[in-house]
C-alpha cells in the first residue's frame, strides 16, 4: 500500500528539504506530512531534514499506525492527524520553527498580516495555540482545536503550523508566515505601520474569495 506511493514521498521528503534550505527550521526540528487517502506521509525522527529522501518517510493510518515500523514516527505525529481530523478539506501540514515567527510565539504580540494585499488573502488572520507540552497528546488537541479557526497556528514558545489543500499551499503558507513576520518587526521598528483598512480587506475577499 505505501510502495505505490513514491511520488508523494519524494514530494514530503521535497518540501521538508527545501524548509531547511530556506532557513524555515533546523536539521532536526520541524515535521511535514501529506494526506493520501487513507495514508498519511510523514517526516520520522532522528533523520537529517537538510538531506531527508523519499525512502525515510514514514506512513501511518489516521488511526496512527505505523506501516513502515522500520521508522521512527516524528512524536508529533498525533498532532498532524488530530489537524487532518478537523480539517477534512486539508491534505498538508506544515509544522516549523521560523526565527521570527517563533519570536512572536514567545511574545504577547500578533504577526500582522494585514501589511500587504497577498500576506492577508493567502494567511488571513493567524490563530494562537495555548502552549502545551511537545510531543503530547494536549498539544495535539489545542492544535486540532486552533486549526478548526484558520490555517495558520501560531503555537506558544513552540514554533508554527501551516495547513494546506496541497502539501505546496501549506509550504507557502509558512514561507509567508515568516515574511509577515519580519515585515511586522521591520515595520514597527521604523515607525507606524500602515495596515490595510477594513474596506480594503473586504474587497480583497469579495475578488478573491475569503480565507479562514
Amino acid at each position: 500500500m505505501v510502495i505505490g506511493r513514491e511520488a508523494e514521498r519524494e514530494q514530503v521528503a521535497s518540501v521538508m528539504r527545501r524548509l531547511y534550505r530556506r532557513g524555515l527550521t533546523t536539521c532536526s526540528g520541524g515535521n511535514v506530512s501529506l494526506r493520501c487517502g487513507d495514508v498519511v506521509l510523514i517526516t520520522p525522527s532522528g533523520t537529517d531534514k537538510g538531506e531527508i529522501t523519499a525512502g525515510e518517510i514514514g506512513a501511518v493510518t489516521p488511526d496512527g499506525e505505523n506501516l513502515l515500523p522500520g521508522l521512527k514516527l516524528s512524536i508529533e505525529t498525533e498532532m498532524h492527524l488530530e489537524v487532518y481530523r478537523n480539517r477534512p478539506d486539508v491534505n498538508g501540514v506544515v509544522h516549523a520553527h521560523p526565527v521570527t515567527a517563533s519570536a512572536f510565539a514567545a511574545l504577547d504580540r500578533d504577526i500582522e498580516t494585514r501589511l500587504t494585499a497577498e500576506t492577508r488573502h493567502v494567511l488571513g488572520k493567524p490563530v494562537r495555540a495555548v502552549y502545551a507540552l511537545m510531543g503530547t497528546k494536549e498539544l495535539a488537541r489545542v492544535v486540532g482545536q486552533a486549526v478548526r479557526k484558520g490555517n495558520v497556528v501560531i503555537m506558544e514558545n513552540h514554533g508554527a503550523l501551516t495547513a494546506g489543500e496541497t502539501l505546496f499551499q501549506a509550504f507557502d503558507r509558512m514561507e509567508l508566515l515568516e515574511a509577515a513576520a519580519k515585515m511586522t518587526w521591520i515595520t514597527h521598528t521604523m515607525g507606524s505601520p500602515r495596515p490595510l483598512s477594513e474596506a480594503r480587506i473586504k474587497e480583497i475577499e469579495e475578488v478573491y474569495g475569503r480565507r479562514k
